[in-house]
């Protein structure tokens, strides 16, 4: 099971205003809004320019040095996802209490301060729990702190690196045979499970079903719903889904969530640790470089990604 995705190629049918009308007037009629014609070609042109100068931003970041990568990429994020805010909401924004971060970061960071150790606080309003809600149905707690290293360990893509430099996996790896996904039988000692038991926890997490044909730990899904099914991940450079190893708070979290928050917080100490940030980004001092790096690298293609996946699913 691959994925077909072109990088931005894969979104030139948006760039016509004609195919945005049909598809918000299509996504409006499946989520029963009221006069879908009207609304469709009255944000056809917003949804379009929102695609556009995402696409903007993240060519620019492409093209800049590190130190300014993480404003342009969270900035070029944002864009993109009022994109798929406008396909089941053509209301947005309908107050001003939706164009806050709808996150917060501690402003002062503390002596010997590392990236990994950071958090980010949810508030009540704001895009973070906008869209977590509109885009995904979930309910973020107001005040629930998420940890820099906890998001960084549920990007697939990131797992060789926890590996060389922490000494530790952080997905296990599904192979596909005949349109099922083997789990290698080493997860159940990782979770500390039964077979039995973690089919029913497997079972338990996804919001489609899932069917384990016989013995063992393969399972099927409907192959159209596959690549946005949390808690499965899709990695990206090498083509293959993977489990997260740590069953925590964070299991469920869908990827485009945790690339806003890694984002959200980046793009902060870009702006205002100017210090902090310079002397990472040219003395690379511990862990924090390589891991940042890495993810920028990621997020740079991984971002679109999400946002072409949601759109399309």
């Amino acid at each position: 099971m691959t994925i077909q995705y072109k990088g931005w190629k894969s979104f030139a049918c948006f760039f016509s205003a004609e195919y945005c009308q049909r598809y918000l007037k299509n996504s409006y009629q499946k989520y029963n809004i009221e006069n879908p014609e009207q609304k469709s070609f009255e944000k056809s042109y917003a949804f379009l320019y929102y695609l556009e100068h995402g696409q903007t931003y993240y060519e620019q970041a492409e093209a800049s040095p590190l130190i300014l990568k993480p404003i342009l990429l969270f900035y070029g994020f944002v864009h993109l996802i009022k994109a798929c805010i406008l396909t089941i909401d053509p209301a947005y924004p309908e107050t001003t209490s939706v164009l806050a971060h709808g996150v917060s970061t501690r402003k002062r960071k503390k002596q010997n301060y590392l990236f990994l150790h950071d958090e980010v606080k949810l508030q009540k309003n704001g895009l973070f729990p906008f869209m977590s809600e509109k885009l995904f149905h979930m309910k973020q707690l107001e005040g629930e702190k998420v940890i820099m290293e906890e998001l960084l360990q549920l990007i697939p893509e990131l797992d060789d690196l926890f590996f060389l430099l922490e000494g530790k996996r952080t997905f296990v790896h599904l192979q596909s045979f005949k349109n099922q996904l083997v789990v290698p039988e080493s997860i159940l000692d990782h979770y500390h499970m039964t077979e039995n038991r973690f089919k029913e926890f497997l079972a338990s997490k996804f919001d489609m079903e899932i069917e384990f044909p016989g013995e063992g730990l393969s399972f099927t899904l409907n192959e159209n719903s596959l690549p946005g099914t949390a808690p499965l991940k899709y990695n990206l450079e090498n083509n293959s889904f993977a489990l997260p190893l740590n069953k925590g708070n964070l299991f469920n979290f869908p990827e485009l969530l945790i690339h806003y928050l890694l984002l959200y917080n980046l793009s902060m100490i870009a702006r205002y640790e100017t210090e902090w940030w310079s002397e990472l980004t040219k003395m690379m001092p511990n862990q924090d470089y390589p891991f940042i790096h890495s993810f920028l690298n990621i997020t740079m293609q991984k971002g679109p990604y999400l946002i072409y996946q949601y759109l399309t699913e």
